[in-house]
């Protein structure tokens, strides 16, 4: 009596299930086309955003980090740690904070559009120098 099951035939959740299907689909889309304007602003091919694997190591390059880190990737925990080095890195490589590589892991999906369709210039790989902003000229002796 205490378990019993009634199937009427309605589906109570099809509607709200569609909607965020959607949802999800158009977050998706959005977060590809900011790591492929990304590519593309690096001077990298902008379709290797889609391509598995391929996309990491091309997101090592414009970081400036060696493309056997990707190695790295398949090792629990160090993984990572990889992971924000690299998006650390490429925020830096852009010009932006160590914050806002922060939020391209941890908030990819709104960080990668920002970075992708805003107006960051790609200045170079900031891996191994600290920064990627070149230094200010010298000040002029009076």
């Amino acid at each position: 009596m205490l378990a019993q099951y009634s199937n009427n035939g309605s589906s109570g959740g099809g509607g709200a299930t569609a909607i965020l299907l959607v949802i999800y689909f158009a977050v998706i889309i959005l977060e590809i086309a900011g790591i492929w304007k990304v590519f593309t602003k690096a001077g990298q091919p902008g379709w290797a955003a889609i391509i598995p694997f391929y996309n990491i190591y091309l997101m090592l390059k414009i970081s400036g980090h060696p493309g056997w880190w990707l190695v790295l990737f398949f090792i629990p925990i160090v993984n990572i740690i990889v992971f924000f080095i690299m998006g650390i890195d490429i925020a830096r490589s852009f010009g932006k904070s160590t914050g806002f590589g922060v939020g391209l892991v941890l908030l990819g999906f709104i960080f990668w559009p920002i970075l992708g369709f805003g107006d960051a210039r790609y200045v170079g790989p900031a891996a191994g120098t600290g920064t990627a902003t070149p230094p200010p000229p010298p000040m002029p002796v009076s």
